[in-house]
Parts: structure tokens; sequence; C-alpha cells
């Protein structure tokens, strides 16, 4: 698979690719982070409250650095997303939308720290709610970035990537 993406980013300018692997280091590190809030939202907390909260508060600030981070890239003018926004007029408004979407988590992810830092009160399974409504809605909107991408990429090369990946078919054709 690997060799594949090679050959698929040679039409890609250095830029583009520096751009692409800036953004998949970006994304490793928020899945590894969504993955340690996960992991504390689902550890028991009966008995011992305070250290669950304080686990979830930890894996949350991570996650939140990871989040401020790709915020900042998607940002830059060298992203991904302003290559695509600069290139492409007609997605330039699915561009904003995407960084609007991730300014906004960003923003309640902040504010559920500052929340689970202050609120003895909230209850476990209602910060496990929405601890885990804010993990959906960055999964969400990432589905959203990785259409955008695949599109961008077919408009501007008129090719599928699944097509430069797999040479037709689908992946579920060749997987097997």
């Amino acid at each position: 698979m690997e060799h594949y993406l090679r050959e698929l980013t040679e039409a890609f300018s250095t830029e583009q690719r520096d751009a692409l692997a800036a953004r998949q280091a970006d994304q490793d590190r928020t899945v590894e982070a969504v993955s340690q809030l996960s992991s504390a939202l689902v550890a028991a907390a009966s008995g011992r409250e305070a250290v669950w909260r304080r686990n979830a508060a930890d894996a949350l600030e991570i996650l939140d650095q990871a989040v401020t981070a790709e915020t900042r890239a998607r940002g830059q003018a060298d992203s991904l997303l302003s290559d695509i926004a600069r290139t492409q007029p007609r997605l330039r408004n699915r561009v904003r939308g995407l960084r609007l979407h991730y300014a906004r988590l960003s923003q309640q992810i902040h504010m559920a720290l500052h929340d689970l830092a202050d609120g003895d009160d909230v209850g476990v399974a209602e910060t496990r709610l929405h601890l885990g409504s804010l993990i959906n809605d960055l999964q969400l909107i990432r589905g959203r970035e990785s259409d955008l991408i695949y599109e961008a990429y077919f408009d501007a090369f008129n090719r599928d990537v699944e097509e430069e990946l797999w040479g037709g078919g689908s992946a579920l054709d060749h997987a097997s």
C-alpha cells in the first residue's frame, strides 16, 4: 500500500507532498489522542470518580493539543486545505466550512476541559456522553475533510484515488 501511495503522490509537487506528510502526522497524533480519551472514558469510575475525572481530563488535554495543532496547521498558507482553496475555487466554501467546524470543535474541547476541571457536580455518565459526542463530532468533520480532499484530487487529476491505488475496481475487490 505504501508503495502505491508513493507512486500516487509523485504527481504532487514537493510542497504538496510535504503538506500531505504534515497532515498525516497531525492526524496520527489526533487518532492516538482520541484512542487515549476513549480508553479513559470507558475505564471504571465507580468509587474512584476523582481519579477517573483526572484521567479523562488528562486525555482530553492531549486531544485538545492535537486538535489545536491540526487547526493551526489547516490555517497555514501552505496547508493542503489552503492549496485546495487557492487552486479550486469551487471548493473554497467547503474549505472555509471545515475550518469553522474545526475551530468550533476546538472551542468545545476547551470548554469541556474547563467543565471537567471545575465540575465535580457533573456526573460520570453525563461526562462520558458529552466527551463521546465530541469524539463523534471530530470523526464526522474528519470524514468531511477526507471527502473534500478526494474530491479535489479527482477534480485536479480527473482520476479517482482508488483507481490510482488499486488499478480500477473497488478496494474490497482487491482486499480478498
